[in-house]
């Protein structure tokens, strides 16, 4: 008998999500005793209609648990919309020759309330039988039954979500467990060592590279231990710094020393982020520990050779700048220009220590702005400050430089005072020069302005010292350079590529 609502694998997939052979349904057994009561009636069934057979989940008043399909009342009243009744079988052509009629448990009085789901597929009925005809259930009666009816799907809709809850969970957890496998199965053939957190930083987790590096003992590192195998002088440092990453989630990065198997400590570079979850809290924090203790000796290495070169290359700009000196003692007809080339020099040897020291007592000291634009400008402005005061007035931004814009910031700026000094602002006591910086989108604008200096007019012919300076701007620095000739002074202002400035501004 077809129930209209597909085939026989839909309907047993449809059945197979409520778990019905799992058992336990006293619900229902308490709700069919209650319809029997109501509705006076010997029996009562919660009836589930399957393929071939329908099978009694709740049942009073009858010992059998199934019956054939094809002698099943429930399966016409599962498909109305109302309560299915049958006055008297003996007289119904559709049941007059029913097993269950002619024979046990001898039907004659059926009323059926559908049982469907939540998306309209019928399962079976909630019935009543009686073994004496009636004409009908009362009003109270039907709608008591069909009360009943709803509350038994209910009941096996919970069955159903709970199902599909344990299925998940299953799901889950199986997902997590394959995760976790292919986790540390990638971990571990990782050349760095990996280990992982709770939340509040407790480590749980070291990949097998860990172990074979540190060769301590499988867990012994667990918790708080990982600190012990840092060198004492890093260890507070490294909790600092831990700490500070637990509580804001900041990126955790440090460079320490790691006790290696062998007993040395050796240099290594740590590294964590957080995971978050859905509602935006650290699931679990996930680090790396690199060996870097090659590639950090030989930095200093490098950074040894660096200085020497350049307490060389300092040296030579003292020897350039003595020989200059010399020739205009003795050749006393070129001695200004000999003196212009010779603090062009100086000026190039105060760039170049300036990004360059070869000496940790010829660095800039902290707070001389070592690596930015206002740092290079002091040591090229030093020799026009009256006492503490200084006739050069900087504002606005700093912006960072390095070696490559140095030494023609350096020429630019030292010309530019110069000249002041010679023939503008800075010539007569009161005049003052104002220099202003700003960013403008991937340009550092530099404003040179001079004012309470005498009356300046443009220059007829361009000069060495102009040319330098647009050599310095536009050629080496790749920027542009623009001119005002104010009767108050002159007025320059210039358009750097931040690139130009600092190889990290550029990224390069």
């Amino acid at each position: 008998m077809a129930d209209g609502r597909g085939l026989a694998t839909d309907r047993a997939a449809l059945l197979a999500l409520y778990d019905l052979d799992a058992g336990g349904f006293r619900t229902l057994d308490d709700i069919t005793a209650f319809a029997a009561e109501l509705c006076g009636a010997p029996i009562a069934l919660v009836s589930i209609v399957e393929d071939v057979r329908q099978r009694f989940l709740a049942r009073i008043g009858i010992d059998a648990e199934e019956t054939p399909r094809d002698v099943s009342f429930c399966a016409l009243a599962m498909l109305g919309e109302h309560i299915f009744v049958v006055p008297d079988a003996t007289r119904d052509p559709r049941f007059i020759d029913n097993g269950l009629v002619t024979g046990p448990p001898h039907i004659r009085f059926y009323a059926g309330a559908p049982l469907v789901d939540a998306d309209g597929a019928p399962l079976g009925a909630l019935c009543v039988i009686d073994t004496v005809s009636r004409d009908d259930l009362t009003a109270l009666q039907r709608q008591g039954l069909t009360l009943l009816a709803r509350q038994v799907m209910v009941e096996l809709e919970g069955r159903r979500r709970d199902r599909d809850t344990i299925i998940q969970q299953r799901l889950d957890a199986t997902a997590v467990a394959d995760s976790d496998r292919m986790f540390r199965t990638l971990a571990d053939t990782m050349p760095q060592m990996v280990w992982s957190t709770l939340p509040d930083g407790y480590h749980d987790y070291y990949n097998a590279r860990w172990y074979e590096y540190t060769g301590v003992p499988v867990g012994s590192t667990d918790g708080e231990g990982w600190n012990g195998m840092f060198h004492v002088d890093d260890q507070p440092i490294a909790w600092e710094r831990w700490r500070h990453s637990l509580a804001t989630g900041d990126p955790y990065e440090i460079e320490y020393r790691l006790r290696h198997h062998s007993g040395d400590y050796r240099w290594t570079l740590g590294r964590a982020l957080p995971i978050y979850d859905a509602d935006g809290n650290v699931a679990r924090w996930i680090g790396t520990c690199t060996d870097i203790h090659e590639q950090r000796l030989m930095m200093e290495e490098r950074e040894m050779i660096a200085h020497e070169l350049s307490h060389r290359i300092k040296n030579i700009f003292s020897v350039i700048a003595g020989l200059i000196g010399l020739s205009a003692r003795q050749h006393p007809a070129i001695g200004d220009v000999a003196e212009d080339l010779r603090d062009r020099i100086l000026a190039l040897g105060r760039a170049h220590d300036f990004v360059r020291p070869h000496s940790a007592e010829s660095a800039p000291q902290i707070g001389q702005g070592q690596g930015h634009f206002w740092g290079i400008l002091d040591q090229i402005f030093a020799p026009y400050r009256t006492g503490q005061a200084t006739r050069i007035l900087l504002s606005g931004d700093d912006p960072r430089i390095d070696d490559r814009s140095a030494t023609p910031l350096a020429l630019l700026f030292h010309e530019l005072a110069t000249n002041a000094a010679k023939y503008g602002a800075l010539s007569v006591a009161d005049g003052r020069v104002h220099l202003h910086v700003s960013v403008e989108g991937e340009d550092v604008r530099i404003d040179w302005r001079e004012e309470g200096g005498p009356v300046v007019t443009p220059a007829g012919a361009e000069g060495f010292g102009s040319r330098l300076m647009t050599l310095s701007v536009e050629r080496q620095l790749g920027g542009r350079l623009a001119r005002t000739w104010r009767p108050a002074g002159l007025e320059i202002s210039l358009w750097i590529p931040s690139r130009s400035m600092s190889r990290a501004d550029g990224r390069a």
